[in-house]
């Protein structure tokens, strides 16, 4: 299979041993929606200077795509959107239409003052939408998805379409679909799967036929669009990503639509992690993941879950003490990247009631107090007691600890000197 740089992975025979060479990584582009699908989530609506903060921030984060907004949505959100696109020149712009002239219009009104403009047209596929939403034919979506995209055509460059729906439209009608959309001038199709309904295993076969069918044109590119209704949108896009899309739709921290969209930081720390497993690559700068989204839950005001993969407060906590053990002799036991490469300055080693002896030394050793094998006995049965107690040890805890064990350590020795003495 060729890669974007030509570098097809093939098999050379040396001696009796194959061995297979590595691929070169392919090019995945991120396209960030936060500032669309995400904020349509409720609770995450942003104000103007707040669109443009966070947009600022996905472009020094280094997103391929930012989705700005839906600009048919309301007057405001036109002009967040055509603000955000005068902004932003590092990356492309996107704006949302549904197949209907006047979106499409409101959407390139907005793009306007776009460096690179993206006009990105929607319409449901399946049969349960266009019966009971759209209340429209097959063939009148069709129609409309067609002259749609052409009209977008004429306005600008980069024109992107999105089957609604699509992993659970009709695979015969998707295909056409998207023949259609490819012909009309589409320059990338998305196949969402827009109420988590899929698997991995489904999702991918859906973007392996797609691109099967898209034989004739392989200057479109396949996106994915994961929603997270059961827990599978970071493996649906994953496993589309493998089955040749190469874009693909997220959040920062996996916010959007009820239980939220396929999330970007997990997304792309994955493909860093697995690299040679998915032969795939973003352009997104690891170390200001943090940041992104830590900025997003202040805007918002709404914080991730402490177990949230990558980004959360436990991602590079560690309280078991054979954990904390293993994390002190090596990192890798029990991390599979370096907290610092994501943005979060350190990894935390958690006094509880479940860490062990060297942890605690560890972290006494950091606070400046050097101490024997008798005193860490004593603190480690003070400290256990306490965590019994308040379920973790603080380091004005530990303060308190190491001064109470050397304080009844020299009272202790002063006694035996007493005693002796009076002897």
């Amino acid at each position: 299979m060729s890669t974007e740089h030509g570098r097809p992975g093939h098999t050379h025979r040396a001696g009796s041993h194959d061995f297979t060479m590595p691929r070169w990584p392919e090019a995945v582009d991120v396209f960030d929606t936060t500032l669309r699908d995400g904020e349509q989530s409720p609770g995450f609506s942003m104000h103007r200077a707040e669109k443009l903060q966070l947009a600022r921030q996905l472009e020094a984060l280094g997103v391929d795509v930012l989705e700005a907004g839906f600009p048919i949505a309301s007057p405001g959100d036109l002009d967040s959107v055509r603000a955000v696109a005068a902004e932003i020149t590092g990356c492309r712009v996107a704006a949302l239409a549904r197949a209907r002239q006047d979106d499409v219009d409101a959407a390139l009104r907005a793009l306007e003052p776009a460096a690179k403009p993206r006009l990105h047209i929607f319409l449901a596929t399946s049969d349960l939408h266009l019966k009971y939403k759209l209340r429209i034919s097959r063939a009148e979506a069709l129609n409309q998805i067609v002259s749609m995209i052409r009209y977008g055509c004429q306005h600008c460059e980069d024109v992107e379409f999105s089957a609604e729906d699509a992993s659970r439209t009709d695979r015969d009608f998707l295909i056409e679909v998207l023949r259609a959309a490819a012909e009309a001038g589409a320059n990338v199709i998305n196949l969402p799967d827009t109420v988590g309904y899929t698997t991995p295993e489904e999702y991918g076969q859906i973007f392996r036929a797609a691109r099967a069918a898209l034989a004739s044109h392989p200057e479109v590119v396949l996106s994915a669009h994961c929603h997270n209704d059961l827990g599978l949108a970071v493996a649906n896009s994953l496993a589309a990503i493998s089955a040749g899309a190469r874009q693909v739709e997220c959040t920062i921290n996996g916010i959007g639509e009820r239980a939220g969209n396929a999330s970007l930081e997990e997304i792309v720390v994955a493909l860093h992690v697995r690299q040679a497993h998915y032969s795939a690559a973003t352009n997104i700068s690891l170390e200001k993941i943090y940041s992104t989204s830590r900025m997003l839950s202040s805007v918002t005001g709404v914080s991730v879950p402490p177990n949230k993969a990558v980004v959360g407060a436990n991602a590079f906590a560690h309280e078991a003490g054979i954990h904390q053990d293993g994390i002190l002799k090596n990192p890798l036991t029990y991390e599979i990247i370096v907290p610092e490469k994501v943005g979060v300055s350190s990894r935390r080693l958690v006094l509880g009631k479940h860490s062990g002896r060297n942890a605690l030394r560890s972290r006494l050793d950091e606070l400046g107090y050097s101490i024997t094998d008798e005193e860490l006995a004593d603190c480690y049965g003070l400290a256990t007691a306490q965590a019994d107690a308040a379920k973790q040890v603080t380091d004005r805890d530990l303060l308190s600890i190491i001064h109470s064990v050397r304080r009844n350590r020299s009272q202790a020795f002063a006694d035996q000197a007493s005693a002796a003495a009076a002897q």
